[in-house]
């Protein structure tokens, strides 16, 4: 019984030591957000919220047709981090858009292409639940886990479905 009694205050206290850390994504969110806010302010970035939590503008809109979740774009851009860096530059890329992150999903869209340049360019500011959220990626610039993630990208064209 005494044994009983010593397992049990055993387990009891190893369960009580251990801490259950569970992300909140409200709090990030807000995070985030205040993040963006403060970065937009300080580099006198004239951008427009979506209500997905997106940060956007058309810096060069094009009137062609629109691509969608369905289609492959193929598109130049650049991606940095909030202090500056740049995590990743990519000339041409072709990728489907369903493969990309939330992010791009729902602001590529936004952008027309009728295949000629110049091209569609959109500014983006992601917040992280909408970018690789909670994970950090390697590379040969890691990009920290919660990060707000800053492209410029440029829609050259697209395949698929919607193209016209």
């Amino acid at each position: 019984m005494k044994r009983q009694f010593l397992l049990f205050g055993l387990l009891i206290i190893l369960f009580s030591a251990c801490k259950k850390t569970s992300f909140n994504a409200p709090k990030q969110a807000q995070i985030d957000d205040d993040k963006i806010k403060a970065y937009i302010a300080a580099n006198h970035i004239d951008v427009t919220k979506d209500p997905s939590g997106i940060y956007y503008k058309i810096v060069t809109p094009d009137t062609g047709a629109h691509p969608t979740l369905a289609d492959t774009v193929q598109v130049t851009y650049t991606g940095k981090l909030l202090n500056g860096t740049v995590f990743d530059t990519e000339n041409a890329f072709i990728l489907p858009l369903s493969g990309v992150v939330k992010g791009w999903q729902l602001a590529i869209p936004l952008m027309g292409s009728d295949g000629k340049a110049p091209y569609c360019r959109i500014r983006l500011i992601i917040p992280s639940a909408l970018g690789y959220g909670a994970v950090a990626q390697g590379g040969n610039v890691p990009i920290p886990a919660n990060s707000v993630l800053d492209f410029t990208i440029d829609l050259i064209g697209f395949y698929g479905p919607s193209l016209h």
